[in-house]
């Protein structure tokens, strides 16, 4: 008898275990969907997509959305990388329409009332499989289920990113043997480092899964909050926007540290005050396009959240006039179309409505904190120094026409970690016989950086100069010179 009660507690043991697992497989396919249509786009698409919800921080409070876009080249072999738009506070969306993403949104043309979408022929899913990720919390579709989870920072952000990358490859185990890069985009340069080397702590502490990690890419990347605006007036200057002699002058007034100018100083205040006068309508993102930005102020514009104006885009949705930033607005009734949630998989009452970026969280350089956002990260060089002292590789990026995050900056901040430069100095690169603009490849021991400009670029690089940028990450990834 009691050999048989034995039994039977074995047995209902079992069974609990059984339910608790298929409980379990069923929670985690009902986060993930396979997309096999878009609203938009005629027919089913021509590559895997998926898109799906990951819980991170306290009791899962925190629920990431993600778009996945398998390789469409060689998914078992080619990198995995998680891709983050910046901001903070900007939708992966946005990259996947308008930066590196496998379609492009028709600014004349529409279909069952939502924009059309046709296909991105420089798109990097080419060559890698692409987590699109929104994150922070509160970001394109993430979402949270308690208000205390609301508010976000810098390395929070970075903490639950590194964490959602760990779910992600366990609920996706065949993608374990994948080299792995985090990369990111504008805003995105300050937590990017911050996911990487907690991804490379992570392993050395035994995390499982041991994630196959090998680098990081960051793109036109706010990297030193200080250093990037003070490299606007170098750039500025180097650009013919002001004269050398106003340069000098308020580099001396200004003992070069613009960004925290004495305001009694009133020879510098003066001078920046000039400097600003004779930038002012010269449009940040893209020296060279149409004025987005008239109150332009090299001291407080930071990241680019461009509000359009959406009559102006229906009038004359072709106009080579209007500023480039102005046609992300499209993505807006796109993402927003119930018929486009459903094939997203939105979960119902989560959003309410989706915006290209939260400007709950828009950074500004002196702010500390917005209502949904802390930004406790003044610069995130030091985390470069950690990484470069591990097996690590690292593609920088700039549009050499950028001046909101401008290259002078990045090559400055580069240039502090004390690096060997190795094959290339400055030299050209070339896409198609074309000078595409110059590259600089560094190294210490088991770490490499390669930093490229792209020639005509703005900000961010690849919704510029898209093929540029895609040939030359493609040459990155098959370890070629770019």
């Amino acid at each position: 008898m009691k050999h048989t009660t034995n039994s039977l507690l074995l047995m209902y043991t079992e069974f609990l275990v059984f339910l608790l697992l298929f409980s379990t497989t069923l929670l985690i396919a009902s986060s993930q969907t396979i997309v096999e249509t878009l609203p938009g786009y005629p027919g089913p698409l021509p590559f895997k997509l998926e898109t799906g919800y990951i819980g991170v921080g306290e009791d899962e409070a925190v629920q990431l959305f993600y778009c996945f876009v398998e390789s469409e080249g060689n998914p078992e072999e080619d990198p995995l990388i998680v891709w983050l738009a910046g901001g903070p506070g900007c939708a992966t969306l946005r990259s996947f329409f308008f930066q590196i993403g496998p379609m492009q949104i028709q600014y004349d043309n529409y279909m069952d009332n939502v924009p059309a979408l046709q296909l991105h022929p420089n798109s990097w899913t080419k060559v890698a499989n692409v987590i699109y990720l929104d994150a922070p919390t509160q970001t394109g579709y993430s979402y949270t289920k308690t208000p205390e989870a609301i508010r976000s920072s810098d390395t929070s952000s970075a903490a639950q990113t590194a964490e959602f990358l760990r779910k992600f490859v366990r609920n996706h185990p065949k993608f374990l043997k994948n080299p792995m890069y985090v990369a990111g985009i504008s805003y995105s340069g300050i937590v990017v480092p911050i996911i990487t080397e907690e991804l490379y702590k992570g392993n050395d502490e035994g995390l499982e899964p041991i994630l196959n990690i090998k680098g990081y890419m960051a793109g036109n990347p706010l990297t030193d909050k200080s250093l990037d605006i003070n490299s606007r007036f170098e750039y500025a200057y180097r650009l013919a926007l002001i004269s050398k002699d106003l340069y000098e002058s308020t580099r001396k007034a200004c003992n070069g540290d613009y960004a925290n100018a004495d305001s009694n100083n009133l020879q510098c205040m003066s001078n920046i005050y000039e400097v600003n006068k004779r930038v002012k309508g010269i449009y940040t993102q893209q020296i060279l396009e149409p004025d987005c930005d008239p109150a332009t102020n090299l001291l407080t514009i930071i990241i680019p959240i461009v509000r359009g104006n959406r009559r102006a885009l229906q009038a004359n949705p072709i106009n080579d006039s209007i500023c480039q930033g102005y046609y992300h607005e499209y993505a807006i009734p796109w993402a927003n179309d119930e018929k486009v949630k459903k094939a997203l998989n939105i979960r119902k009452g989560t959003v309410k409505e989706w915006t290209l970026c939260n400007m709950d969280m828009q950074y500004n350089y002196g702010k500390q904190s917005m209502p949904s956002y802390e930004f406790d990260v003044l610069s995130s060089v030091e985390y470069h120094k950690k990484l470069s002292k591990r097996n690590c590789r690292a593609l920088i990026f700039s549009g050499d026409h950028d001046m909101m995050v401008s290259h002078v900056g990045t090559y400055n901040w580069i240039n502090s970690l004390n690096l060997t430069i190795t094959y290339n100095n400055w030299d050209p690169w070339y896409v198609k016989g074309q000078h595409a603009g110059y590259k600089t490849t560094y190294a210490r021991d088991n770490y490499s950086l390669a930093f490229v400009t792209v020639k005509g670029a703005g900000h961010t690089a690849p919704e510029f100069k898209p093929k540029e940028c895609f040939v030359m990450v493609k040459r990155w990834f098959a370890h070629k010179p770019i």
